[in-house]
């Protein structure tokens, strides 16, 4: 009989995996034009801390750094600062700071 209920136990656990829908996380997407020209998009996913960008045509993940105030990711050379107001800026390819707006 433990058999058996070993049988139903992994059926019923094979069932219930491939009739579940999985839910995507959840993301939000802003493009960004700045002072100097420079134009990207910057993803963030709930589940993950990292910033996935999309600079001057080529895609660039970059990892949540520690700072006193606001949001800070960095990584390949390039720096994105969101303070708690809102305010944006980034350095790229050994470019002077930059500000940014959403557009």
């Amino acid at each position: 009989m433990d058999r058996h209920k070993a049988i139903v136990l992994a059926i019923t656990m094979l069932a219930g995996g491939i009739c579940r829908t999985q839910q995507a996380d959840a993301q939000t997407f802003q493009t960004y034009r700045c002072v100097d020209g420079t134009q990207f998009i910057v993803g963030f996913y709930d589940d993950d801390k990292r910033a996935f960008l999309q600079i001057d045509g080529e895609p660039v993940t970059l990892a949540k750094r520690l700072t006193v105030s606001g949001a800070r990711y960095s990584g390949a050379g390039i720096t994105l600062l969101i303070g708690k107001t809102g305010a944006t800026t980034v350095r790229h390819l050994k470019r002077p700071v930059t500000a940014c707006a959403v557009i």
